[in-house]
């Protein structure tokens, strides 16, 4: 009887790494996106241009909810979430990295 082999080990590669360049890259534009459709639906809804909607007179049962203030104010509401979130992420990109962190001793 010969002893049993235990099969080869393999090792599995991690994904690779993108680099600090391309993810902060890809934030800052994640922040500009959202900072600008937040403030865009903050404003948009209540200026003069809302009742001259193009996608309001697409479907005319709809007029009504396109005019209501509280419709208004939802998509005011999404408007503050989205600058929020581009907010958070700003305070995120300046955090340092937990393996960046000094540590002292005492």
């Amino acid at each position: 009887m010969q002893p049993v082999t235990p099969p080869p080990i393999i090792e599995e590669r991690a994904a690779p790494v993108r680099s600090s360049w391309s993810r902060k890259l890809g934030t800052l534009l994640f922040i500009l996106v959202s900072f600008e459709v937040g403030v865009f639906l903050l404003i948009f809804p209540w200026m003069q241009f809302w009742d001259h909607n193009s996608l309001a007179s697409l479907a005319p049962w709809t007029r009504d909810l396109w005019s209501s203030a509280y419709f208004r104010g939802a998509l005011s509401g999404l408007g503050v979430v989205n600058i929020y979130i581009a907010l958070g992420e700003v305070l995120r990109l300046w955090r340092p990295r937990p393996d960046r962190l000094k540590v002292s001793a005492l």
